[in-house]
């Protein structure tokens, strides 16, 4: 399947809250969601009470869209989770935090995963010194994230230095955004993750 290229305001519309989906205007009075709280289409403001399985699927696809993950790559997330020691559903959250396009946005290096996703991809990046180009890399502890040197006189990168000096970063990362670099400081915990996922109902899902 492809991915998504349509409006992303539809795709919270749709899950029925916030997934951040386009930076700084979810946070203003043009979200959709806060105009339009139901969900698009012709019988969007029809209620319907969905089935535990509708519930279940419901929070797989917001988790998804909030990481912007397709379908087949969810399932291998899920699948290493599985496999991993822990509980599943915190592993799962685990694997998708620490995906490099996350870690960039959660650094204040980019508005919005998306545009995250779109600078890792041009190379704008790397790790431990060594330019990665690859949005799902997984970092690990230890590892230091940089805007590449020719990469740093760019308005954007100015803008997200600027703008990220009164961001608050997760505890489990670092940065300087005087040198436009992060750190790695350790993976995760779930009380760090604020997303509006409930896990479990994704591992009930894939358990059937």
């Amino acid at each position: 399947m492809a991915r998504y290229t349509g409006p992303a305001c539809r795709l919270c519309r749709r899950e029925g809250v916030k997934l951040y989906l386009k930076g700084e205007r979810c946070y203003g009075p043009k979200c959709a969601i806060d105009r339009r709280g139901y969900a698009p289409g012709q019988h969007g403001q029809m209620r319907r009470k969905l089935s535990e399985y509708g519930i279940q699927l419901r929070e797989k696809q917001k988790a998804k869209r909030i990481y912007g993950v397709l379908e087949q790559q969810f399932k291998i997330y899920f699948e290493e989770a599985s496999r991993q020691k822990g509980v599943t559903g915190e592993n799962l959250l685990r694997l998708l935090e620490c995906r490099l396009d996350n870690v960039v946005y959660r650094l204040g290096f980019a508005k919005s995963r998306a545009q995250a996703r779109q600078l890792v991809r041009h190379g704008h990046f790397e790790v431990n010194g060594k330019k990665v180009d690859i949005p799902s890399y997984q970092v690990k502890p230890g590892n230091v994230i940089a805007v590449r040197e020719k990469s740093r006189s760019l308005e954007i990168f100015k803008e997200m230095a600027e703008l990220g000096k009164g961001r608050v970063v997760p505890e489990w990362l670092s940065v300087n955004y005087d040198t436009l670099t992060g750190e790695v400081l350790r993976y995760p915990n779930r009380e760090d993750i604020d997303v509006p996922i409930q896990e479990q109902l994704i591992v009930e899902l894939y358990s059937k």
